[in-house]
């Protein structure tokens, strides 16, 4: 079962928007009650132009200012300024491998898709990119079984 508010779907989206709505959910989930980020998705979503990937990666540091301001949204800086990027870095990737879907399918395993993901995006965690990829519909394990397996696995990891 995965951990996930009400309304929230799993397929694949229609379009690269698609992809950067469903990336930014849970960047902006990140720290927040669900229910918080479900009132304010629709300011969110208007704020980011719909999500249109080139709309979003035009955006300026004054646009950054004014979203800081905005009361519609999450007005979280370093999530803003993440969105951005990660709107800068989808397009690019789509570009490179003609299509986002192409890029997701071509990462391999699961944990190898998480942690390319975790490179490839500002403000997204494991859980982000495990809710983010079930969302766009990819094959994702149980969530109490990789949550527990990952649990064990940062245990074990050496303090850096």
């Amino acid at each position: 079962m995965v951990m996930r508010p009400p309304g929230w779907t799993a397929e694949e989206p229609k379009s690269l928007a698609g992809y950067l709505e469903a990336l930014c959910r849970p960047i902006f989930s990140t720290g927040m009650s669900w229910s918080v980020v479900e009132a304010k998705w629709d300011g969110i979503s208007a704020a980011f132009h719909g999500f249109d990937p080139r709309k979003v990666a035009a955006m300026t540091p004054a646009d950054v200012d004014r979203l800081t301001e905005d009361p519609r949204i999450i007005r979280n800086r370093r999530k803003i300024e993440a969105t951005i990027q990660n709107a800068e870095r989808m397009i690019e990737l789509d570009r490179l491998h003609g299509g986002f879907a192409r890029y997701l399918a071509g990462l391999g395993s699961f944990a190898d898709t998480v942690a390319e993901l975790r490179r490839e995006f500002r403000f997204l965690g494991d859980n982000g990119a495990y809710v983010f990829l079930w969302t766009v519909g990819r094959p994702v394990p149980p969530h109490q079984e990789w949550f527990q397996a990952h649990r064990r696995q940062q245990r074990r990891a050496p303090a850096g």
